[in-house]
């Protein structure tokens, strides 16, 4: 313990309100576990014996677990039935038996939860997810001293969670908290090292940032995929960070920083649009419903006619562009996407067919995620407004860097605050040209203005068989 206070210390760093990424960097320096580094923070913050920290640690689960057993027996949801019993059953979610566990356990916490409440951690969400891990780890991990490591890992994350989750989204609670705490956990059970750990806790919580809460908690059926989702995110993580070498930049307390940063934007913004598909589809209450004025229900009724209408208008108008299934897809796309390469890069090649004689400069205006995006996207903008060269051109795309420098040909770049704005202007020595369009992903581009004028840059497109969307 001394050791482990004076290396805090000499880093400066406050025991008891340490970090993720602290907390990696302290155990890998002590030859600690992660979960091991958490439980001598507790111990030192609280002032406890190691066994006064395992403990309290496993008695915080009490309620939930009871909460999960009533799931799992006479609990019923009003958004997910009976499952949990179900479940119960033998019915399995996976073929890897501690991944089946942590499932059925998890969503029987949630009928629990419906039934008799659970404490929540950052919410309810996440602790299903604890709770699932808990009795899943429970009945696989013989070692005590391991399971309370695991466990103080799953809560050390879960702890952080809980202060950043300030409004609605599940990105902060049972799918975000919930797939960073499983990762965290699998890759400690697995034999992942620390950094191990923090590697599987990004991987798991990228592709949760942002997801609202709402259909979650209103809409019969979907808070399960929610629930379950994160958990198999977690574990896929983590087997990825332990058993792979997976390249991973993005330090754990940046990503967990981030998720927190976005959560009050998801609410602000995303929330409001699902609110909109989703609310025809509400679980409500009969008896609350009585004391709802009629006019109030009516104007409801017909804003949720109205909704479910002009969704089904959208969805046609979906399938009305949508190519058959025979020719799904588009030209392949170097540079690892076609949102942020194929795009752009389509632009480029209409600018340079446009344009007149030798290529002596290039200027390219990306809106902001493009723009941060230009290690990936300006060499497939180069090698089509010099060359002409296709998207698949995976060797110039290698080399062009290299023959632009070499030809003296100038290169501007310059950041637009347009949104899916991407202009790239070509100089040449006969005719420069300017190609205006807007990124519609895949590739795909929807052109605003181009010289010398708009009309060839559309017979271009049509050529170069380039797919120009509204």
């Amino acid at each position: 313990m001394d050791r482990f206070l004076k290396l805090a210390a000499e880093k400066g760093y406050k025991v008891g309100a340490m970090t993720v990424g602290e907390c990696i960097e302290i155990a890998t320096a002590m030859g600690w576990s992660f979960g091991e580094t958490a439980i001598a923070e507790a111990m030192s913050a609280n002032k406890m014996s190691r066994e006064e920290v395992t403990s309290a640690v496993m008695d915080s689960f009490c309620h939930n677990l009871y909460a999960l057993d009533i799931g799992m027996s006479s609990g019923a949801s009003f958004l997910m039935g009976k499952l949990g019993k179900e479940l119960a059953s033998g019915i399995t979610l996976s073929d890897d038996p501690f991944v089946d566990k942590v499932l059925r356990y998890t969503l029987a916490a949630q009928v629990g939860n419906h039934s008799v409440g659970l404490q929540p951690c950052a919410g309810t969400g996440d602790a299903c997810t604890f709770t699932g891990l808990m009795k899943a780890l429970g009945e696989t991990v013989e070692d005590k001293e391991k399971l309370a490591r695991l466990v103080a890992s799953m809560l050390k994350i879960g702890t952080i969670f809980r202060v950043g989750k300030t409004t609605t989204g599940c990105n902060m609670e049972g799918f975000g908290a919930g797939a960073a705490a499983t990762a965290a956990v699998v890759a400690e059970l697995i034999g992942g090292t620390p950094e191990q750990v923090g590697k599987a806790i990004v991987l798991a919580l990228s592709p949760t940032i942002g997801t609202p809460c709402t259909p979650r908690v209103m809409v019969s059926g979907l808070c399960s995929t929610h629930l379950g989702g994160g958990v198999t995110i977690g574990c896929q993580a983590a087997n990825l960070a332990v058993k792979t070498s997976i390249p991973v930049m993005v330090p754990p307390d940046v990503m967990i920083a981030m998720a927190t940063a976005v959560h009050p934007v998801s609410a602000k913004h995303i929330v409001p649009v699902v609110i909109r598909y989703m609310e025809p589809f509400f679980k409500t209450h009969a008896e609350v419903e009585e004391y709802v004025p009629e006019d109030v229900k009516q104007r409801e009724s017909s804003r949720i006619s109205e909704t479910i209408s002009a969704a089904r208008q959208e969805a046609r108008a979906l399938s009305a562009q949508a190519n058959s299934i025979i020719k799904p897809f588009g030209d392949a796309v170097v540079g690892g996407s076609s949102q942020a390469v194929g795009s752009p890069t389509n632009a480029a090649r209409i600018a340079h067919a446009l344009a007149r004689g030798e290529v002596t400069g290039v200027k390219i205006e990306l809106y902001p995620e493009l723009f941060a995006r230009r290690g990936i996207n300006v060499p497939g903008i180069l090698m089509a407004a010099v060359y002409g060269a296709g998207t698949d051109n995976a060797q110039l795309y290698r080399e062009i860097m290299d023959r632009v420098k070499s030809a003296g040909i100038s290169v501007d770049m310059i950041e637009v605050d347009e949104p899916q704005l991407q202009r790239i202007t070509v100089y040449a020595k006969e005719r420069n040209s300017m190609v205006e369009s807007f990124n519609r992903g895949g590739a795909r581009l929807a052109l605003r203005s181009a010289s010398p004028s708009l009309e060839e840059a559309q017979q271009v497109a049509r050529n170069l068989n380039i797919d120009v969307v509204g």
